[in-house]
């Protein structure tokens, strides 16, 4: 990879370039006259009711996660710390990756086996303080039943392995000896996706054990039944001869209809378990759930041949695709996954990053136990640590699961964990982002809300609900122009915080965004300007919406890098330079700072936040700027607004409108000016090899407060100034 580094031959022509900006800039400030009118935005600030009140330094966040083996020593160094902190976040949230990648978490290297005789079955971390942690590392499944994973992707499922050996069993935790409800109150299933329509009228399924005594064999009517955004009408549909009633395990072929049906989605739901073990150590845990070795799946012709349409082979891209309802945690010694590494918990709760504010940290629930998350803030809590709250499991929701299933899982975790200390906060589920409704299949009931589906279920349990938690990611698309994308932001998140009321999710408790970033894939907007102003615009959205903290998921330094073969880029604020221990502070790291140290008063005070409407005169198209007020404890108002389009200016009459009849007032006197834009920063775009050619601190400047204020294309702007009340 070339050296991305700021050459100093840029230099003298920068400061040049800076100078004469800011000098223009002021010029254009005072009020110039011939202000085109559809450039121009009039801004009113409705400063008789505040929509929110944020503490900017218990508020404004920032997240660590696992990363690749070897990176987080290069990551967190002391410089890269004092850089990283810089940015000025305060409150820190550390998150699991392994919970992402289908894996068990040894938070802990040190612990027990459930066998320890031959280092495997169910794990625990040792809760007791010996000696600081630095690295942790996910554990692989061998029961695992997803073909892909939202981490490294580099699994496979045991079901269409090719292997009568391996085999998927779901988690025992979802039986009703764990859940205490009814045997089919969690029923488990698997779904094939043959990848294209073919004639089924027959399916073989090779069981292990134990297995399911009664299951059904079902189709989907619509189009993709894991989008979960198909038409109400689609559904799962029993196939004619698809239910079984007394099965007795082994392998077991079932013809499911007579004449063939053209079928794509197939799904084996599974009821009632035999309960029955082939291990040798007798451990309730192997002897709940479901368990299948291999599925075929196809048409058996009029001369008993069988045509299976399925693909058996032990990886990712070659097999059938298989998605499961859960997974059991047992796993081995020898399945730890040394390509990803998690940075130790001691290390990071030690560490300067936690500017010794409380830490939101996670438990493992989709592919852990409560023995080995209950030890986690056991130990956390010998430490003496202090936690803003414990999020249970990572966005559930991408995984397929269902909202009972994960409810039931967080009630196991969350009863021990109350338990344990009854002042903890705990929450999640650390929603992915979703567009318009986060809907499931159908219930009895019709209900396809996840979210309430979810809140109904741990109601009824009884368990602690302390704060909500979900992560922003709204553009998947990073290879098309980014300047149409970033109009949608107000908007798309608006709707998704709307949606996530009307399921229920109360109000009276904190609502965390505890990641957000321009997308989940790697592309040149998170690198280039773009990523500033989406930064910026999600935070205002999320506060003025009545968010509590966001989080920004970019903390660490890190590589470019290229996922859809189309744009090189990535969520990071500072870049790390392969060939030398340089950093290159990006767009997102001066966002950070005009959010946390130019428009919020660096203070721990409560700020006043104000909402906003900005009409754009003679245009009804939508508007490319958004403005957020605040009102700071030394009582300047405190204006961040944000021009998204790529080249063209906009002009703002800004005034604050209050109650009583009051005449609507303008800045006073002197107005400081922040400013962010393509003067300040500029991205060379050369693939791998992309590199900063500008990279100056915000423009700042103090003037008579003036009729209007100039923002130029594609910037960031902090008008700040005392108002007349």
């Amino acid at each position: 990879m070339k050296n991305c580094r700021l050459k100093n031959s840029y230099v003298p022509a920068l400061m040049s370039a800076l100078i004469f900006h800011t000098i223009l800039t002021e010029e254009l400030l005072a009020g110039r006259p011939g202000v085109r009118e559809e450039n121009t935005f009039d801004v009113t600030v409705h400063a008789d009711r505040p929509v929110n009140r944020i503490n900017p330094i218990q508020a404004l966040g920032a997240g660590v996660d696992g990363h690749e083996q070897g990176e987080c020593a290069r990551m967190f160094t002391d410089r890269n710390i004092a850089e990283m902190r810089s940015a000025g976040f305060g409150p820190l949230t550390y998150r699991l990756r392994s919970e992402l990648a289908g894996e068990v978490w040894h938070w802990n290297p040190r612990g027990t086996w459930s066998d320890p005789l031959h280092q495997r079955g169910y794990w625990t971390s040792d809760d007791s303080v010996v000696e600081s942690i630095n690295l942790s590392y996910g554990y692989r499944l061998p029961r695992r039943g997803n073909t892909i994973d939202q981490a490294n992707d580099d699994g496979y499922s045991r079901i269409a392995d090719g292997d009568e050996h391996s085999f998927w069993k779901s988690n025992p935790y979802l039986d009703s000896h764990f859940t205490g409800e009814a045997e089919d109150a969690h029923p488990q299933w698997v779904v094939i996706d043959l990848g294209a329509i073919k004639p089924i009228n027959s399916i073989r399924i090779h069981w292990g054990t134990p297995y399911a005594e009664q299951y059904s064999v079902e189709y989907w009517s619509g189009s993709d039944p894991m989008h979960l955004h198909s038409s109400k009408k689609d559904e799962w549909r029993l196939f004619p001869q698809g239910a079984v009633g007394h099965s007795v395990g082994g392998t077991e072929s079932v013809r499911l209809c007579a004449k063939p049906l053209l079928i794509r989605f197939i799904r084996i739901l599974m009821k009632r378990s035999s309960r029955n073990s082939a291990q040798v150590l007798d451990d309730i845990r192997d002897r709940l759930g479901f368990a299948i070795c291999e599925i075929e799946l196809g048409n058996v012709d009029d001369d008993d041949r069988f045509y299976d349409y399925a693909r058996h082979a032990p990886g990712r891209y070659e097999q059938t695709m298989i998605y499961v309802s859960s997974t059991d945690p047992w796993h081995r010694a020898a399945d730890i996954d040394y390509k990803v590494e998690q940075p130790g918990l001691d290390f990071i709760l030690r560490s300067e990053l936690t500017d010794r504010l409380p830490v939101l940290v996670p438990v493992g629930v989709l592919y852990d136990t409560p023995e080995n998350a209950t030890a986690e803030i056991s130990y956390l809590l010998k430490r003496q640590y202090s936690l803003e709250g414990v999020e249970l499991g990572e966005e559930p929701d991408g995984q397929w699961v269902s909202p009972e299933d994960y409810a039931a899982l967080y009630a196991g975790v969350a009863r021990r964990l109350a338990a344990l200390n009854p002042r903890l906060k705990l929450g999640g589920p650390s929603l992915q982002n979703f567009e318009s409704r986060l809907l499931t299949w159908p219930d009895a009931a019709r209900n396809r809300w996840w979210m309430n589906r979810f809140l109904k279920h741990i109601r009824t349990a009884g368990c602690p609900f302390d704060f909500f938690s979900f992560e922003f990611y709204p553009f998947d698309d990073v290879c098309s122009d980014a300047a149409p994308q970033l109009l949608e932001i107000p908007k798309r998140l608006g709707t998704m915080v709307a949606s996530l009321r009307a399921d229920g999710v109360p109000s009276t408790i904190p609502w965390l965004m505890t990641e957000y970033g321009y997308s989940v894939f790697a592309g040149r907007p998170e690198v280039d300007i773009e990523g500033a102003l989406f930064n910026a615009d999600t935070v205002g959205t999320f506060l003025t919406l009545g968010g509590s903290k966001p989080y920004q998921y970019e903390y660490e330094p890190n590589y470019l890098e290229d996922e859809l073969k189309c744009s090189w880029g990535n969520l990071m604020m500072l870049q790390l330079n392969p060939d030398n221990n340089q950093l290159n502070r990006l767009s997102a790291y001066y966002a950070a700072q005009i959010i946390t140290k130019e428009w919020m008063q660096p203070t721990d005070e409560l700020h006043a936040m104000f909402p906003v409407t900005v009409r754009q005169r003679k245009s009804t198209s939508s508007s490319a700027v958004s403005v957020y007020a605040v009102r700071r404890p030394d009582k300047q108002w405190a204006l961040l607004a944000i021009n998204k389009h790529p080249n063209r200016a906009a002009h703002l009459a800004v005034e604050f409108k209050f109650s009583g009849g009051q005449q609507p007032a303008r800045f006073a006197d002197q107005v400081e000016v922040v400013q962010f834009s393509r003067e300040q920063y500029a991205w060379r775009d050369d693939g791998p090899n992309g590199y900063l050619t500008r990279s100056l601190p915000p423009a700042r400047f103090t003037r008579k407060a003036a009729s209007f204020y100039e923002l130029p294309p594609y910037s960031l702007t902090v008008l700040r100034g005392k108002v007349p009340d």
